[in-house]
């Protein structure tokens, strides 16, 4: 065989070679990639019990971001928008990450998923659809904000239970803690009804404002002390429906912070 020949062979040979060393490093990186090939964040999925550590930080957003997400929402409410603080991308994959956990907790059980009207809605039912175990639901609805932008301390009840709880197995689903006034409300509210087990799951975690030190089992995110709308949030009944959470300018709320 001449040298032309056989340098010809070993070209082609090493090619081979590093095609299929090309593909073997392809399909290691696409098993490594949480978002996975077609399925999203869900798909590929840590050891049982344990979950998938994310950033507890504010998204990274442009003044892009701000300004496309601001199209898709009432000029209104998009002239008073500061920035985005957490993604609907990050948050339903905080979500999917929560529910694999609650899931694996409650494993051979079944749920009363107790969500507080009405921040709580849109994260509620975001959460739960993640879940593979049984649950109902229910609703309490207790006020403590009014129209302001920092809760009140005054907790009142304005909607019980629809049904007893007793025995049963009690996740309550809140937006937002933030002084931890009302979850301590709520925790003397179920303390005399002989459940089987209350746990919180909250979307948003101001530690930074919190003088009551209570147990929180489930946290999406540790938010700044910001005043948060969106993702279930409101302010003064607006915002609510908002896909992501956001922080408004202060001057949307300059008159209450005067009074």
């Amino acid at each position: 065989m001449s040298h032309r020949k056989q340098l010809a062979t070993v070209d082609r040979s090493l090619l081979d070679g590093l095609k299929d060393l090309s593909k073997r490093l392809a399909d290691g990186l696409s098993k490594l990639d949480p978002k996975g090939s077609e399925g999203g964040a869900g798909d590929v999925k840590p050891p049982v019990g344990v979950e998938r550590k994310v950033s507890e930080g504010p998204s990274k957003v442009s003044p892009e971001d701000v300004k496309k997400a601001s199209e898709l929402m009432p000029p209104q409410w998009a002239a008073k928008l500061k920035t985005i603080l957490f993604t609907q991308e990050k948050i339903e994959l905080r979500l999917r990450e929560m529910a694999r956990k609650i899931s694996h907790d409650y494993s051979g059980k079944e749920i009363v998923a107790v969500g507080l009207l009405t921040g709580c809605v849109m994260f509620q039912m975001n959460l739960l659809k993640y879940l593979t175990v049984p649950y109902t639901l229910d609703f309490i609805e207790v006020s403590s904000y009014g129209k302001g932008t920092t809760s009140s301390g005054n907790v009142k009840m304005k909607k019980d239970l629809s049904r007893d709880p007793a025995g049963k197995h009690i996740l309550i689903t809140e937006d937002l803690i933030d002084t931890g006034r009302t979850l301590k409300f709520i925790s003397k509210y179920f303390a005399d009804k002989k459940c089987a087990s209350v746990k919180l799951a909250c979307l948003l975690s101001k530690s930074a404002r919190r003088i009551n030190d209570l147990p929180v089992d489930y946290i999406g995110f540790d938010c700044p002390d910001e005043f948060v709308i969106g993702y279930g949030m409101d302010f003064a009944g607006h915002y609510r429906a908002l896909p992501f959470v956001g922080v408004l300018k202060e001057e949307a709320f300059a008159h209450i912070l005067k009074k």
